[in-house]
């Protein structure tokens, strides 16, 4: 059996010494030498008949214990964990002490733990409040046309005719500071929508009336609050051809309008935007609650040191969540980061804290969850799979990945987490 001396280090390293003795050994490096006549062409020999002792003529005793090293430490590894009952977080670093013929197999494995929590806040004396869920007309009439510009026709402008309030134009854009071109100002294509506001305030007042073809050159005072702080509040040269002018066939916002899209009328249709809008909203509110809830224990309960490997993967993973978005809106991530005036280093310095706070109530969860003995049945386990499965009939390979076993484990975690913040609600959320 193998010996198991166990350290543990600064920041929540624990350190393996694993020995295993060489009567051990044998089973492994007798599939070693099994693998490598498999692989080895042996004269006088079919693939994975030679023996022991025959490869090891062949290739050296050494290459026999080197290919039998990777399952040994996967095996001893794994039993070392599950008994000191470590849970670990990330890869191990895995540092061979002494691997020769003959001898005890020595190493070493440094892994980082699971951070836990060192005293819970009682949240069972917090209290959330919940916030009133209300929808306006002013928001359905935002959605109404909404839906309206989803069925716009574009009709290319004959030639000479001006452009209206009501038009789409596709301009070629240049932007300039005190005569020198901005970083990032420059669109040979870019498509303004009349009807709609823009950013810039000023700038559709220029366009009205101009015709296909047309330059202008124009100066604007960017808001005091633009997101770029070089263009904040400063005069703006702008460059202007119109390139395209297209005119927008809107349907009119009335009971044919809502008939075409399968409500009675525009009443009707109202009031189906107007349930669509506050089921919306109460799910915004349970976010909100969530999230409140679950930083407000986070902060007043004490934890155990987070390691940097657990910081520095929940930064990666909130740097990839935010390049997906912003490439979601069919905007270049590069171009990103040069608007907004960030590296990729300003980034994970920005989000150290919340990738912090997120590893605690992640952390959280899983205690609260096994305090109150929640668990997932296997019968819930597969209605949820099954749920998902039935969406992606005509794509096999995304449905074998949902019932695959990691997938199930992820579920399960989801699940479990789903009804601790419902517990949770229960407890803290009291109008």
């Amino acid at each position: 059996m193998p010996q198991i001396a166990v350290e543990h280090l600064p920041k929540n390293i624990v350190k393996f010494t694993i020995t295993i003795p060489l009567t051990e050994l044998a089973p492994f490096l007798e599939d070693a030498a099994m693998h490598i006549s498999q692989e080895t062409s042996i004269p006088g020999f079919r693939p994975g008949k030679a023996n022991y002792e025959i490869v090891k003529q062949r290739v050296g005793e050494m290459k026999i214990y080197e290919e039998a090293l990777e399952p040994l430490v996967r095996k001893t590894y794994i039993e070392a964990l599950m008994g000191e009952k470590i849970e670990a977080v990330g890869s191990p670093k895995i540092d061979v002490v002494k691997l020769a013929p003959g001898n005890d197999l020595i190493y070493t494995a440094e892994v980082t733990r699971m951070p836990s929590v060192t005293q819970m806040a009682d949240y069972k004396t917090f209290t959330i409040a919940p916030k009133d869920i209300q929808v306006v007309d002013k928001e359905i009439d935002l959605t109404l046309k909404d839906l309206s510009r989803m069925q716009t026709k574009e009709v290319r402008a004959q030639k000479d005719v001006k452009t209206t309030v009501k038009d789409k134009v596709v301009v070629s854009m240049n932007m300039k500071k005190d005569g020198v071109a901005i970083e990032g100002g420059q669109s040979p294509n870019h498509a303004i929508y009349l009807p709609e506001d823009y950013y810039i305030p000023g700038l559709k007042d220029q366009l009205i009336g101009m015709t296909e073809g047309e330059q202008k050159t124009f100066t604007l005072k960017f808001p005091e609050d633009h997101i770029q702080k070089i263009l904040a509040g400063s005069e703006i040269e702008f460059e202007v051809t119109i390139n395209e002018l297209y005119h927008l066939d809107s349907p009119e916002i009335d009971d044919a309008f809502a008939q075409s899209i399968g409500q009675k009328d525009l009443i009707g249709l109202r009031e189906v935007l107007k349930h669509n809008i506050a089921h919306e909203k109460e799910h915004e509110e349970e976010r909100r609650q969530e999230k409140e809830m679950l930083e407000m224990i986070a902060k007043k309960s004490d934890f155990e040191e987070i390691p940097d490997l657990l910081v520095n993967e929940e930064i990666n993973k909130m740097l990839y969540e935010l390049q997906k978005s912003v490439e979601r809106q069919g905007v270049n991530f590069e171009d990103y980061l040069k608007n907004i005036k960030r590296t990729i280093a300003d980034l994970k310095l920005d989000f150290t804290p919340q990738a912090l706070m997120r590893i605690k109530v992640a952390i959280l969860l899983r205690k609260i969850a096994k305090d109150l003995e929640i668990t997932v049945k296997p019968e819930e386990l597969d209605q949820e799979i099954d749920g998902s499965a039935q969406m992606y009939e005509d794509n096999p390979e995304i449905k074998k990945h949902l019932y695959s076993p990691e997938y199930r484990d992820y579920t399960e975690y989801m699940i479990r987490n789903r009804k601790t913040i419902q517990k949770l609600r229960e407890v803290m959320v009291k109008a």
